[in-house]
């Protein structure tokens, strides 16, 4: 009996935790630690773009990141001034140390000096990222 007790408990916390990830992953948001933070045309290897840049972090055999690459470059795209960049994640492990990046696709949305001004882990919805663009331009 003592043993289903503990499978039952697993399973309730296991499927606490999935619900939870799931929510979080893709959504757009203000991450504290990120204040401050800036990123040139150097360190990323392409120019910022003049009102705002979507800087994609991706790793080789991320499916969810090619879905993310199509998402930003349509936005991209849409708006004038916006450039998307994809940094490959593998590539630059310093940049992922010193920006906290812990998986892949990554979305940093920097406004036009640099700045890091929002930030989405997993896949972000095509809406989600237009207004979080209105905080960089």
């Amino acid at each position: 009996m003592t043993g289903l007790v503990v499978c039952v408990v697993v399973l309730a916390a296991a499927s606490a935790y999935g619900v939870l990830q799931r929510r979080r992953s893709g959504r757009v948001r203000v991450r504290g630690r990120d204040d401050g933070k800036r990123l040139d045309a150097a360190e990323l290897g392409a120019e910022l773009g003049e009102r705002a840049t979507l800087v994609q972090f991706s790793s080789a055999f991320c499916a969810p990141c090619r879905a993310t690459r199509r998402v930003l470059g349509e936005v991209a795209g849409l708006v004038p001034g916006v450039t998307h960049v994809e940094v490959d994640a593998e590539a630059h492990l310093d940049l992922v140390r010193r920006l906290d990046i812990l998986k892949t696709p990554t979305v940093l949305v920097l406004d036009a000096d640099g700045r890091v001004v929002r930030r989405a882990t997993g896949q972000p919805r095509k809406a989600d990222v237009i207004a979080a663009l209105g905080e960089a331009v």
